[in-house]
């Protein structure tokens, strides 16, 4: 199968995570602590997989000074771009506690929410192309932790976006159209850093890293412990225990 092709389906498989979490919040009431308890065992998974994957390669292959710049970089612009994204209505995309506007309470609200929902798995889905380029073969690790990642995501969102009366068609359109654009964004980590020296793609693995960890303290982690506060830290090590013991065994 060419990289291209192998690449894009794997941002396919990562991204329909997010479809299935959004399906199963629209057509079952799941407890809101079950959601932020699978919200807080994924936040440990993606923890685990950038540190003792998506880091540690980094700095193999570019160095401390790129990772580092990288890394902080990726923090900055994804900050910069969540503030923008939540005065204009999206800070509460992730939460599905009723905290979400509707459109009503916040024109324009339904666009900035797809738009922060986008901003959360494009470095992510970028990692996956990326992690092609080591040898022709992806991460196993890095997938798994993203769709056990982006299966919470969903969840919370859509449940979210449903109290908030968003229709079905709108719900759906933003989880397919964004499962669609990992698609399109692992084939773009693949196709635009083939090449390129290990420097450059150590630092834009760095950069999404950063973003990712950003991401996790902005949004997956807080909507983790607002409901299953009592239970938060445990499941996070249980996810980040299952994302180490993954990537060790893929060493081994």
């Amino acid at each position: 199968m060419p990289g291209w092709l192998n690449a894009s389906l794997w941002g396919l498989l990562s991204g329909s995570a997010l479809v299935l979490g959004a399906a199963i919040a629209y057509f079952f009431d799941v407890p809101r602590r079950l959601i932020a308890g699978i919200m807080a065992y994924g936040s440990g998974v993606l923890i685990s997989a950038l540190s003792f994957d998506l880091m540690d390669e980094a700095y193999r292959k570019g160095g401390f000074v790129s990772t580092a710049f990288g890394f902080v970089a990726g923090a900055l612009v994804y900050t910069v771009a969540a503030q923008f994204l939540a005065g204009r209505g999206a800070k509460h995309r992730k939460r599905s506690n009723g905290k979400q506007p509707s459109e009503e309470d916040a024109e324009g609200s339904g666009s900035a929410i797809a738009l922060g929902a986008l901003l959360d798995g494009i470095p992510e889905s970028i990692v996956i192309g990326l992690s092609l380029l080591r040898g022709g073969t992806v991460s196993s690790v890095v997938v798994t932790a993203i769709f056990l990642s982006n299966l919470p995501e969903g969840l919370s969102s859509a449940a979210g976006m449903k109290k908030a009366g968003r229709s079905a068609k709108y719900i759906f359109g933003v989880w397919f159209g964004i499962a669609a654009l990992s698609s399109l964004a692992s084939l773009a980590g693949y196709l635009l850093f083939e090449g390129l020296p290990p420097s450059v793609i150590a630092a834009t693995t760095a950069t999404a890293a950063g973003a990712i960890l950003a991401m996790l303290a902005d949004t997956m982690i807080p909507e983790a412990f607002e409901s299953a506060h009592d239970y938060a830290g445990l499941l996070t090590v249980f996810g980040f225990l299952t994302a180490f013991a993954l990537t060790k065994a893929g060493a081994g």
